[in-house]
């Protein structure tokens, strides 16, 4: 069917009942797009189909063209298995900044790349739902939808605030929205479906910074952190002792590449080792848990006890942390002056439904040292409720669950935006995306 159905000149009752008969049929794509990675799918399903990273590997080489010239061609390595590939002269970089598309060549070829290798659709097939963060500006909106439109002909997309979504995939509309990824953690308050701008209060304390703190433990302990990828084979060595273990051949990688994959090895420790304590952290008490066994790509294992605990304590209360300065919140601030910066009526509402989501909510013990946390600074009067999801992918691919839920509604199907009023109206259709 052609693009003038989603949304076009016929009237609203008409127009909802041609959409979601054509989306039923089509199934809309969505795509949740973090600093870490890409997921995406068809709406109405339970998880994403793919997760693509958002770092890209790219590298030049000069051609001679026909006319005896010389030009530089720009390659890109994409996903999981291609950027693990080394060359001498790749780089990997990312395409995000702050949450929001910062390379949009990087992220044309991602989208390509997408729909041809990993859903083998056509992007005129399918409406599209974008996610955003909530802090989002109007340029990459209208850039995203000049892309989305003009480069891809989509039929038609919509554009939805993750922390939004994230509510809704917890059966919420009104909530308040703890996200916790890779570059930062925010709390950001969701009444009626929309975010109350006025109300989000970011940290950047998120998985990087954990990354870095399990890394400075690592240098300091004199481990050595070589990523699989560069392990050809290794022996059997005892507890502590120093791994025997060969290179695997191949071109020196740039330092992108190799700062890259240790990041990778060091976040496979964190989501194995790390644990959140209930109460604040006490190395005494510390002490007395079980310690964990993990064994490094080289061969090298240990037990790790206390610092299990000491590392992720940063994002419950950074004020003991070297080089983090008093402004930084922890988790737990974060929430209880979102909630404060909030109008008197919904902060009841906000407090009973405090949603966890994003990748280091997937910390064993995060969402019970938040209630414990919050629990002390709740007024006696407002009720406090933790939502939590029971699986780890529910809570990773909160904003995606939400999408995929929002696109199969029938009372939906009007909302999106479609090319025949992108044609006639340009941007300006922005304005009815929350």
């Amino acid at each position: 069917m052609s693009g003038g159905v989603y949304g076009g000149g016929v009237c609203y009752a008409i127009r909802a009942f041609l959409m979601k008969n054509v989306v039923n049929e089509v199934g809309a794509i969505i795509f949740d797009v973090g600093h870490q990675s890409l997921r995406v799918g068809y709406g109405g399903e339970d998880t994403p189909k793919a997760e693509i990273p958002t770092t890209l590997g790219i590298w030049e080489d000069t051609i001679e063209t026909p006319d005896g010239n010389q030009t530089v061609r720009k390659h890109y390595n994409i996903d999981v298995t291609a950027i693990q590939v080394r060359k001498k002269d790749m780089d990997l970089i990312s395409l995000m900044q702050d949450g929001m598309i910062e390379g949009w060549d990087m992220f044309e070829r991602l989208t390509e790349y997408t729909y041809k290798q990993r859903l083998h659709a056509l992007p005129e097939h399918h409406p599209i739902l974008m996610t955003e963060c909530p802090w989002n500006t109007r340029l990459k909106r209208e850039k995203l939808l000049e892309l989305m439109f003009e480069k891809f002909n989509v039929p038609a997309m919509y554009i939805c605030k993750n922390a939004v979504l994230a509510a809704y995939a917890n059966g919420r509309s009104t909530a308040m929205v703890v996200d916790s990824g890779a570059t930062h953690t925010s709390a950001v308050p969701v009444h009626d479906g929309y975010v109350i701008t006025q109300g989000i209060v970011k940290s950047p304390l998120g998985g990087d910074f954990i990354t870095m703190q399990c890394r400075q433990f690592f240098e300091e302990k004199d481990i050595e952190l070589t990523p699989a990828c560069l392990v050809a084979s290794k022996d059997v060595v005892r507890e502590r002792e120093t791994p025997r273990w060969t290179r695997r051949p191949g071109p020196q990688p740039s330092s992108s590449w190799l700062s890259y994959m240790v990041r990778e090895l060091l976040q496979d420790f964190q989501m194995n080792v790390l644990q959140v304590s209930d109460s604040p952290y006490d190395e005494d008490v510390a002490n007395t848990l079980p310690m964990k066994h993990y064994e490094f790509p080289t061969g090298y294992n240990d037990d790790f006890g206390s610092v299990r605990l000491m590392i992720p304590e940063a994002l419950f209360d950074p004020s003991n942390v070297k080089g983090v300065g008093a402004s930084i919140l922890g988790v737990g601030p974060l929430v209880t002056t979102s909630v404060g910066m909030c109008d008197m009526d919904i902060r009841p509402s906000l407090y009973g439904s405090v949603v966890v989501t994003g990748g280091n909510s997937c910390l064993q013990g995060f969402s019970e040292r938040l209630n414990r946390d919050l629990a002390s600074k709740t007024p006696p009067s407002m009720r406090l409720k933790i939502i939590s999801a029971n699986s780890s992918s529910e809570r990773r691919y909160g904003a995606w669950i939400g999408g995929s839920i929002l696109s199969s509604l029938g009372s939906f199907q009007q909302m999106w935006l479609s090319r025949q009023e992108y044609e006639e109206s340009g941007k300006l259709i922005l304005e009815r995306c929350a």
